[in-house]
């Protein structure tokens, strides 16, 4: 049948042509998120605020599935350095038609024990991190109908005792999620992955208490978040506005 290949091609890399930048893309989940991006045929940049070693070796990984990537470092913390790192990114990429928010930071910590300092540093990285990056990144993504994907949490959803700074930051990331879809519908799409249990190798105990706790009897990988992003990423863009869990029923 004329024209299989392509289409064929178009299904084994629906993102062939698309340039996406991956937040926190060094290592972990954001590692996993931009090399299954470059599988399916995006140009990705990554940016990493201290792991360089780790980020230079994602980078080789990137080239070698997609030809094109480039890294970039950046401190979410800082709005100067967002805004130069946005700019290196969208240079480099010749554009940008994806933005992955995914860098954020983890902690516990008795709520009467968090200092303000410690409040405020989750904030600036979870919540206001994700905003100055997607403010940055508004114009070339408006010009292409662009898409944002932002990674929330599980605890974002529901109240962890131990995380009270951490589960309310992400609940503000899902909030800032939904208003970016209003603010800026119709021409960029934007949604939330949460991720609950994300194990990635680690040895502990602990995990398999979240596996039996789980409905789906397991607790999840970056493989499960990374397909969640791609849905996002590939399907309608009149799909905005949405929260996917990535629990395996954790949160129910």
């Amino acid at each position: 049948m004329r024209g299989e290949p392509k289409d064929i091609e178009q299904r084994l890399r629906p993102l062939e042509g698309r340039r996406a930048l991956v937040t926190g893309g060094a290592k972990r989940i954001g590692r996993a998120l931009a090399l299954a991006l470059a599988d399916a045929g995006a140009t990705v940049a990554i940016t990493y605020r201290e792991s360089e070693a780790e980020a230079g070796r994602t980078l080789a990984e990137l080239k070698e599935r997609a030809g094109g990537a480039l890294v970039v470092r950046c401190d979410l913390r800082e709005p100067s350095s967002v805004i130069r790192g946005v700019e290196e990114a969208v240079r480099g990429l010749g554009g940008l038609d994806l933005l992955v928010n995914n860098a954020g930071v983890f902690a516990s910590a008795p709520l009467q024990q968090i200092s303000v300092a410690e409040w405020d540093e989750m904030y600036a990285v979870n919540t206001r991190g994700p905003f100055l990056v997607a403010k940055a990144a508004y114009e070339p993504l408006k010009a292409v109908r662009g898409r944002i994907v932002n990674i929330g949490s599980l605890g974002g959803l529901h109240p962890w005792a131990t995380h009270a700074h951490y589960c309310t930051s992400k609940a503000a990331l899902h909030m800032l999620s939904h208003t970016m879809a209003k603010a800026w519908a119709p021409e960029i799409s934007v949604n939330c992955v949460a991720p609950g249990m994300i194990v990635m190798g680690e040895l502990n105990p602990a995990y398999e208490q979240f596996a039996l706790k789980t409905p789906m009897q397991r607790n999840g990988t970056s493989w499960d978040v990374a397909q969640a992003v791609l849905f996002f990423a590939t399907g309608p863009h009149f799909i905005t506005g949405q929260m996917l869990a990535v629990d395996g029923g954790l949160g129910l």
